[in-house]
């Protein structure tokens, strides 16, 4: 008899323990299946000669006590009384801030542009920057500084209120002019 031959022959006895186990009959069959689908799938690290049914068995087993360890964790919301207590942010504010960055941010001149994504987005240090664009670390100091301020008046920043936190951290950390001594 080959391996899969024996694995379908033992499906009765496994339905059988699968029952005792959750005595439901739906819920039986499925982790019959879950069975059938992991031993045949590693059927390869069976060894032949050894004891097919013991293996499928352990199997059966180690999947309900899985699902029972799942199960203990998972809370019952049949009317939707703890979903509806959760709050997620709205993303839209995160996404419309950034797009109103991206627009004020094509207007600076293109010079301001390349000192500030060096300088603020990709991390360089002013010496690194001033090496990159070919000119003075003093010139690297001066575009960033002026593009700063130039997307914090555009953007509203000052009067927004906003701590450079939440949705426009990452937006602000770039932008913040006082976020310069470790490029200084």
């Amino acid at each position: 008899m080959s391996l899969e031959d024996e694995l379908i022959a033992q499906t009765h006895n496994l339905r059988a323990f699968a029952r005792s186990l959750v005595r439901d009959q739906t819920r039986a069959d499925d982790l019959v299946q879950e069975t059938i689908v992991k031993a045949w799938t590693n059927l390869s690290g069976f060894k032949k000669g050894t004891n097919m049914r013991a293996w499928l068995f352990t199997i059966l087993r180690n999947t309900f006590y899985s699902e029972l360890r799942k199960q203990r964790r998972e809370v019952e919301d049949v009317d939707g009384k703890y979903a509806a207590q959760l709050a997620d942010k709205p993303t839209q504010h995160g996404i419309m801030d950034l797009r109103d960055f991206n627009m004020a941010f094509a207007t600076l001149p293109a010079d301001q542009r390349e000192a500030l994504t060096l300088v603020g987005a990709s991390g360089f240090s002013y010496e690194e920057a001033a090496a990159v664009c070919g000119c003075a670390v003093g010139t690297v100091k001066s575009r960033v500084n002026r593009a700063r301020a130039r997307l914090t008046e555009m953007l509203d920043l000052e009067n927004s209120g906003s701590n450079g936190r939440g949705t426009d951290g990452e937006i602000l950390a770039v932008m913040d002019p006082g976020n310069t001594t470790e490029r200084s």
